[in-house]
């Protein structure tokens, strides 16, 4: 999000020393490779089985020590036909943030539902509910950390201080979303969605004394995505994403060209190559791309630095990989109940 990577490093070392800070959430180039991320509401959201996915992102290395997040999520239908064709749906999300000098370290665990009721006489419509909730463990390694009372003759002496914090925090968080998907015609599809993070606003501070006042602020998001086949195999794919967390904003926008080298027939499992561009307001300019195969989509990105640590960075920001892999149900390939538009 936007200030948020540039400034974790400072905001680290300020989160142990003032009283009352503000921390972002992760956030992803290829937020369609960590959709339990974005919104609960997208849990179960595809035409399939099951869907794995795993992403991995590196940035800031021409800054500073690297920046490293992981995340892998599992979701699937669990209750099928409630009324008629709607559907239960669960999943589990593991990420694993660490950033910094200090090794701030964010492992989160979250376990997510969604219900998908499906409406309109074609069933081409898609309203979605989702909860999430998990736990969270914030780590940092003090001895790596300066403190100004550990500058002695001129030079620092690192570990000497900070007592008055504790070196790891623990709590839980509860998210919520909804989303519509809609069809329209077999060649053009969009799904909207919105969501709330940290509806509790957990107290995640180090302080060993903490503050009343010291909580993660709520994340609210807003996601646009469709899909316009403007022939058999050739298909625009834009998508918009908003996010806002205390001071921070995120706004993501961008297309991506997506090309069918396989049989069209079956379009969501054949084998298809794709390349996109993005942009993030006042952060960077974002390129994907990546092929899909038998259900099975890799994708790669890179981010070019605009902000104003452009200078520091050489306009080196992040690169990215991701994996998603859904499994093929055989409803799909009998042209039966397919979820409109799984943009994301």
């Amino acid at each position: 999000m936007k200030n948020t990577i540039s400034r974790v490093s400072l905001l680290a070392a300020l989160a142990l020393t003032v009283q009352t800070a503000k921390a972002q959430d992760i956030h992803f180039t290829q937020f369609k490779g960590a959709p339990l991320v974005i919104n609960p509401a997208f849990t179960g959201n595809f035409s399939g089985q099951w869907r794995a996915t795993a992403i991995y992102r590196d940035q800031w290395r021409s800054v500073t020590s690297p920046f490293k997040t992981y995340a892998v999520s599992v979701d699937a239908p669990i209750v099928s036909d409630l009324t008629i064709d709607d559907y239960l749906a669960g999943g589990i999300q593991l990420y694993n943030d660490r950033a910094g000098d200090g090794d701030l370290s964010n492992l989160s665990a979250l376990a997510s539902v969604a219900y998908h009721k499906f409406l309109g006489s074609n069933q081409d419509k898609v309203l979605s509910v989702g909860f999430q909730g998990g736990y969270t463990q914030k780590s940092i390694d003090l001895t790596k950390l300066y403190f100004p009372n550990e500058f002695n003759n001129g030079s620092f002496e690192p570990g000497t201080s900070g007592e008055g914090n504790n070196n790891k925090v623990s709590y839980a968080t509860i998210n919520a979303g909804i989303a519509w998907a809609h069809s329209i015609g077999s060649n053009f599809g969009y799904t909207l969605g919105v969501g709330a993070n940290n509806l509790n606003q957990p107290q995640e501070s180090l302080l060993k004394k903490r503050n009343s006042e010291v909580g993660l602020g709520m994340r609210y998001t807003a996601q646009v995505g469709a899909i316009a086949y403007l022939s058999e195999t050739f298909s625009l794919r834009p998508a918009f994403l908003y996010q806002t967390q205390s001071t921070a904003t995120e706004v993501v926008a961008g297309n991506e060209f997506h090309l069918i080298v396989g049989n069209p027939e079956f379009r969501n499992f054949t084998t298809a190559v794709f390349l996109g561009g993005y942009y993030r307001n006042s952060d960077a300019v974002m390129i994907n791309a990546g092929l899909e195969f038998k259900g099975l989509r890799v994708g790669v990105s890179y981010d070019y630095n605009t902000s104003n640590l452009k200078t520091a960075s050489n306009g080196n920001g992040g690169f990215e990989i991701s994996l998603i892999y859904t499994a093929p149900d055989p409803i799909d390939f009998a042209r039966k109940l397919i979820y409109p538009c799984s943009r994301f």
